[in-house]
């Protein structure tokens, strides 16, 4: 069994994401591409975005902490600390509406 504490690692990301050039920090924190599930910590500061990509597959976000709108054809979203975005099966981009944290999980089906 093993233990994470998503509190630390927001902290953690964020102060990194703050630090970077490009406003951003991620880390998976559980499976990868040999698994079919994965679990990553994406941090984002405000007025940051992940521009627009492919769904892998079955995908939720979790926000942990700020606000973020996802994007998908001409429909959006808003999360805040709390909330669960289940992510479309289609092309989509994320925007930081403030300093974000959120912890994605796929379920790659393709």
């Amino acid at each position: 069994m093993q233990k994470t504490s998503l509190e630390a690692l927001v902290r953690e990301h964020l102060k990194r994401a703050g630090d970077a050039s490009t406003g951003r920090s991620a880390e998976t924190l559980y499976g990868g591409h040999e698994h079919v599930l994965r679990q990553t910590l994406i941090a984002l500061k405000a007025g940051q975005s992940l521009a627009e990509h492919e769904n892998p597959g079955e995908a939720t976000l979790q926000v942990l902490r700020g606000r973020v709108r996802l994007h998908s054809g001409g429909d959006s979203w808003d999360g805040m600390a709390g909330d669960l975005l289940i992510i479309p099966p289609a092309r989509h981009s994320l925007d930081a509406l403030e300093d974000a944290a959120c912890l994605l999980t796929v379920a790659k089906t393709r």
